[in-house]
């Protein structure tokens, strides 16, 4: 009788190239561009901004604090805008959920739309609960400058990822590569070395992507404003857990049957088009001017330029039409009802509408009462969104990256407006010099909401004095936004 040998080979790989590539980007790539970290000190004054604008929201405000009522960790990492001292687990998720719920924070579009400031969370949470530990301890803390550099690294981790990497098109949220990231840096923020580092990348990887069901008609939900929050505090729990011994998987994207590629990517292998470096800060995209899904950012400046033209005239409009870039079309482009805000800032047709009538828009457009304004139905209804192919091809152009749209408002007289067209948005690079004096306005404002004036004022000359800024404490500057 014939012998058949059942067993399966029991020798484990040397790590995946791919979280080898991460680890020693993360544990050695010296960072040298000062580009990198002028922009870095732009994105966390952003970010701070947009979390404190946050906290005005109840839905976003009542997942904040601890997970268990009255619950405190002395000396634990704290939230900005709060006087929360937490674990940080929790503390990452708070302070990722504050980024990002407004969906007002930095941008990077690419293969894969992704938002690498959501590591943030992470980051802060991490080096507040070391350095407030170290100090106790009489060592020196962290400063803000190493905050700067582990922002640096993990846009890049996730943006580099997402440049040719479509995790959207298999039914996956890019919040995984905020994960990854996070993993990565905070790893290293707690003393770990490159072999740590791989551990707890692996860990992400294994842990798994959320779907995306959340940010897409008919399923738009609050979720995809705690997305983040959720993958950066998921991040640092696996970071700690590695850094008390968890051992990490070696092939946890090559196994043949049970690794990432075969169970979530169709077999398929990473590509990359570039080394890690700082090329994803120094490209990042800030949104300037309104809360808005990034593919739909030059959609509403079209808009709020043609609203003079159009704001006597809403009821003699017959149509109106969007010219735009196909993952427009697969992300924001929905008919029929809309559910709460979270659906309605992923719908161009919404952002347009509300645009031309108000003239502006801000995120209490997207609530009751304004939500309530048939005008903006009527206006949805007699919207047609079609791709320009050229828009889709200079998305992905290495050499452009523009964010394409054009609108253009046609009345029951025959007449129309101008067809207004604007291929790169208020924040994208090549319009820094004319966004970085709004983004500077726009953290003003989101502050002003909470702290006095003079306070906003010495934040404002804080982040314009890289010297000073780098040298501070991270228990310092976490003190200056707590309340």
């Amino acid at each position: 009788m014939e012998k058949i040998n059942t067993s399966q080979p029991n020798i484990r790989p040397q790590p995946d190239k791919e979280m080898v590539d991460i680890a020693e980007y993360t544990a050695d790539y010296r960072i040298e561009s000062e580009d990198a970290f002028s922009i870095a000190r732009y994105v966390l004054m952003d970010s701070m901004g947009c979390a404190i604008l946050a906290l005005r929201y109840p839905e976003c405000s009542k997942l904040i604090g601890p997970a268990a009522p009255g619950a405190s960790v002395p000396l634990g990492a704290r939230v900005p805008g709060t006087g929360f001292e937490l674990d940080p687990v929790k503390a990452a998720f708070d302070t990722g959920t504050l980024v990002r719920w407004l969906d007002f924070n930095d941008a990077f579009l690419a293969a894969e739309w992704n938002h690498p400031s959501d590591n943030l969370g992470g980051i802060l949470a991490v080096s507040d609960y070391i350095s407030r530990r170290k100090l106790q301890e009489g060592q020196l803390p962290l400063t803000m400058r190493d905050v700067l550099v582990s922002m640096i690294k993990a846009h890049e981790i996730q943006g580099v990822m997402a440049l040719e990497n479509s995790f959207n098109r298999v039914g996956l949220d890019h919040v995984l590569l905020v994960k990854v990231a996070t993993a990565a840096v905070t790893t290293s923020l707690m003393g770990g070395d490159r072999q740590k580092i791989t551990d707890s990348v692996s860990q992400a990887w294994i842990d798994g992507p959320p779907l995306r069901i959340y940010r897409h008609a008919p399923n738009t939900g609050t979720r995809k404003s705690w997305a983040a929050g959720d993958a950066t505090s998921r991040g640092v729990w696996l970071s700690l857990l590695t850094m008390k011994g968890e051992m990490g998987y070696s092939g946890a994207l090559t196994a043949k049957g049970w690794g990432f590629y075969d169970v979530f990517y169709k077999g398929q292998r990473f590509k990359f088009q570039r080394p890690y470096g700082t090329y994803v800060m120094e490209n990042v995209l800030f949104k300037v001017a309104f809360p808005a899904e990034f593919h739909a950012q030059t959609a509403v400046e079209c808009a709020l330029r043609l609203h003079d033209s159009a704001r006597g005239r809403l009821d003699d409009i017959k149509k109106i039409e969007i010219t735009t870039q196909e993952p427009a079309i697969r992300i924001i482009s929905k008919t029929g009802p809309l559910y709460n805000p979270a659906d309605r800032d992923h719908c161009i047709q919404y952002m347009v509408a509300a645009a031309l009538i108000y003239g502006a828009l801000t995120a209490d457009h997207y609530k009751e009462p304004i939500a309530s304004n048939p005008m903006i139905d009527e206006l949805r209804e007699k919207t047609e969104v079609a791709e320009d192919k050229r828009y889709t091809r200079e998305y992905l152009e290495p050499g452009k990256r523009s964010i394409a749209n054009a609108v253009q408002v046609f009345f029951r007289d025959g007449s129309s407006t101008a067809k207004v067209e604007i291929e790169y948005p208020l924040g994208h690079p090549r319009r820094r010099a004319e966004g970085i004096p709004l983004l500077i306005n726009k953290f003003r404002r989101n502050c002003g909401h909470l702290f006095a004036p003079e306070k906003v004022d010495f934040m404002v000359g804080l982040f314009l004095d890289p010297a000073r800024l780098h040298a501070m404490t991270v228990p310092d500057f976490m003190e200056l936004f707590a309340c």
